[in-house]
């Protein structure tokens, strides 16, 4: 099983870019993809451009769709609501720019040691030091945040395996319940390790 966003080492262009300057057009692109992808033609359009990115960075069509399908019972369940409320051709965009900006957060998280984009992040917020705020203390809980969502794939992943092992239907109580248990359980391992190590 390859884990959602885990950097894979690499020699593209991708790969040498400086980390700061990729989580700058990925922020950038994502704005750009919610503010004018309105239809079917822009979504083409956008994911020509995000299969030219995978194909610039070197990752292998099976590595990506590994990155889009842990998400894809959450865009069944947008789409089924956008059709519903709305019209399928809504429905076609709207999950087509969450896939869209999703698999583009995933190839800077392929190409980019979580290190780097921790250390650019703390030097962007340098300035807020003199105003008195604990930038050690943000990097440290982007650090948590970044290295528990592998984590979480992997939890919905071993939920799912127990579920088709004992024949059951996919279901609120079936899948949600245990991966809510599981989360709170590594939230609290989390909270435990920090106070061992001294930080409140």
């Amino acid at each position: 099983m390859t884990t959602l966003g885990v950097y894979r080492p690499g020699s593209s262009p991708l790969h040498r870019l400086p980390a700061g300057l990729k989580l700058g057009a990925l922020a950038v692109a994502i704005l750009v993809i919610g503010l004018f992808v309105r239809t079917p033609l822009t979504l083409a359009a956008t994911i020509v451009g995000v299969v030219a990115v995978y194909a610039i960075a070197r990752i292998r069509p099976r590595e990506a769709w590994q990155q889009l399908r842990p998400m894809l019972w959450v865009l069944a369940f947008i789409a089924t609501f956008q059709v519903i409320f709305t019209d399928w051709r809504r429905a076609l965009v709207v999950c087509g720019v969450l896939a869209a900006s999703v698999a583009l957060a995933a190839v800077v998280s392929l190409t980019t040691r979580t290190t780097d984009m921790l250390d650019a992040l703390v030097g962007a917020m340098k300035p807020l030091q003199r105003r008195g705020i604990r930038v050690d203390r943000i990097a440290l809980t982007l650090a948590l945040a970044i290295r528990s969502i592998p984590l979480m794939v992997e939890v919905v992943g071993q939920v799912d395996e127990a579920r088709k092992a004992r024949g059951l239907r996919p279901g609120a109580r079936i899948l949600v319940a245990p991966v809510v248990i599981e989360a709170l359980r590594m939230a609290d391992g989390f909270a435990d390790t920090m106070i061992a190590r001294g930080l409140d």
